[in-house]
């Protein structure tokens, strides 16, 4: 490792939610042709890379994480053509296009695992993890619990085995410790790639290897249940699958990026995943980053569904480690939002009093850092969470849990009800805002996710008004693109939690970028230049002003200024 700049250091990825983003057919659901239709939007915003979740057949039991056929486009998407012309199309406006691989599993429904159902001579039987039952068959092989609740084994319909799923009971683990499927694997990232993709976003990687042995988690008692990440979760040979799957893909696509979704990872193993000789991922992304205020929920629920606030400085500590461990190698994955989060307006910033400054003050404090940044679509435009009013509308297993619970512990509806709206991902699937007609412009027809309208929340609006969010975003991207902000230097500054301030330094300019993380005014004493450079103003969100070397800042105010030292 070393300070070389690599050609995917200045990506800028947008993220596309293809079911939500643009539906061009009228049945309710996003599709390819929506996204080809809006590449020049895309392109304007000053990205220059997509990231598609899945597109793949699918039952559609996790939302398209659950693959049937890695080979072929989901009817609802539309066809393999227009994926083709979709990668053209974004090629020509200088985008690449990743996808979503997902490694861990498959579908039921896939034919390896429909195979594999067919016995132990089958196979395809060993490209599943298979145990036997404790106490002759009678009892689950361990006490491990899966991600969507429940146990991680399901027994075989018509045999007296179990299969291992760490997610739902419909999509059953691959074992990547069969040679067999490494190589087929390969082969379908290979197919992808000669259709010309960039690269892929691998789902869940750090799960590939399960100890040996399925031992059980101690300290539960008879008949219970629980997570067992240190026996399924960044065990030693990840890397050695990830070195061996990423190697081979480079053989023939040297420039093949690859972004690993490292959830759990620390900044140790981040490092390790992402060594080129050891792991082999470029970037990974990690949960980590975000230490929520855990003393006000209740401890007897789900954490990840209950409203709390941002700790900033756990947050700013978290970030300044990131900062420094992966400097050498372009930085970290810079993000606030994805397809598994509430919306960043809403979870963090202030979606109704200070909406515009908060939303802007969150792009300046995140995407200014070094490190590639990765925007979900819709988050340009302060899109805020998606308003659901029943459970019903809820698609994700995990909020359906969070209910039952939370009313049998005695909550009301609407308590429940408050808690998913903040929290749960489905909040943050609501379809993309393009204007403000009936269904927000994304189709003719009510969407499959519900939508909010909203008169000044959408592209036509925010396109038409200078100090939009959307604007905003423009130009903390231009920004984002000069050596200043891919190569600098990141320094953070020691201050009062209600500040965030770093700097950027690179050669004799620093970026210095001051955010106020409060919904109050603040003031900021500047440093004293002296007489060997000059500060400039590059950009700042509303309501803020300069007296002397005073800056005065609106309630969640930010500011951007470079200072480009003589000598």
């Amino acid at each position: 490792m070393g300070n070389v700049r690599e050609w995917w250091h200045g990506l800028i990825v947008y993220q596309v939610y293809p079911m939500s983003f643009q539906d061009s057919d009228g049945d309710g659901v996003g599709d390819i042709r929506g996204v080809i239709d809006r590449l020049e939007y895309i392109q304007n915003l000053g990205v220059n890379m997509i990231w598609l979740n899945p597109i793949f057949k699918s039952p559609k039991v996790d939302n398209g994480y659950d693959i049937s056929d890695f080979l072929e486009i989901d009817p609802i998407f539309g066809t393999m053509a227009e994926v083709e012309e979709l990668i053209l199309e974004a090629h020509k406006r200088g985008i690449k296009v990743i996808f979503d691989f997902v490694m861990n599993h498959t579908s039921d429904q896939h034919p390896w695992f429909q195979e594999a159902l067919k016995g132990k001579g089958s196979p395809y039987r060993d490209y599943y993890i298979w145990a036997d039952g404790k106490n002759g068959g009678k009892d689950l092989p361990n006490n491990w619990e899966s991600f969507f609740t429940g146990t991680v084994w399901e027994k075989e319909p018509s045999g007296e085995q179990y299969y291992f799923h760490l997610f739902a009971k419909e999509m059953p683990d691959l074992n990547w410790a069969n040679p067999e499927v490494r190589r087929a694997m390969v082969d379908i990232a290979f197919f992808w790639l000669d259709k010309g993709v960039d690269g892929f976003r691998l789902d869940a990687f750090i799960h590939l290897q399960k100890e040996e042995g399925f031992p059980d988690v101690g300290g539960l008692g008879e008949g219970e249940i629980g997570l067992a990440e240190k026996y399924y979760a960044n065990l030693p040979k990840i890397n050695e699958y990830m070195k061996f799957f990423t190697s081979t893909l480079r053989e023939r696509y040297p420039d093949t990026f690859i972004v690993g979704e490292a959830a759990s990872a620390t900044v140790e193993l981040a490092r390790s995943y992402t060594d080129p000789i050891v792991g082999g991922c470029d970037t990974v992304i990690t949960f980590r980053y975000f230490t929520m205020d855990e003393k006000s929920k209740d401890p007897r629920l789900s954490s990840n569904m209950q409203k709390t606030k941002l700790l900033y400085g756990a947050f700013k500590k978290n970030l300044q480690e990131w900062q420094q461990a992966m400097a050498d190698v372009g930085g970290p994955t810079l993000y606030w939002n994805n397809h598994d989060m509430a919306r960043v307006v809403s979870r963090i910033g202030d979606d109704s009093t200070h909406r515009d400054n908060s939303a802007k003050m969150l792009a300046a404090l995140m995407y200014l850092q070094k490190g590639i940044p990765f925007i979900l679509n819709g988050e340009e435009l302060g899109m805020k969470n998606l308003y659901l009013n029943d459970i019903r509308d809820f698609k994700s297993p995990e909020a359906q849990t969070f209910y039952k619970e939370a009313l049998a512990l005695g909550y009301s509806v609407e308590a429940a009800l408050y808690n998913l709206r903040e929290s749960s991902k489905d909040a943050s699937r609501g379809a993309m805002q393009w204007d403000d007609s009936a269904y927000a412009g994304f189709s003719t027809v009510a969407p499959w996710s519900g939508v909010n309208v909203e008169a000044e929340y959408n592209v036509a609006a925010e396109e038409a008004d200078p100090g939009s969010i959307l604007h905003f975003y423009r130009k903390v991207l231009n920004l984002k693109k000069t050596d200043l902000f891919v190569e600098g230097d990141y320094r953070l500054w020691a201050t009062h939690d209600d500040f965030f301030v770093y700097e950027r330094v690179i050669d004799k300019q620093v970026g210095l970028v001051i955010c106020n993380v409060t919904d109050q005014p603040k003031e900021f004493v500047l440093p004293l230049l002296g007489q060997h450079g000059y500060r400039q103003l590059l950009l700042q969100n509303e309501g803020n002003r300069l007296e002397g070397e005073t800056l005065y800042l609106a309630p969640y105010g930010a500011a951007v200024f470079q200072t480009v030292y003589n000598s």
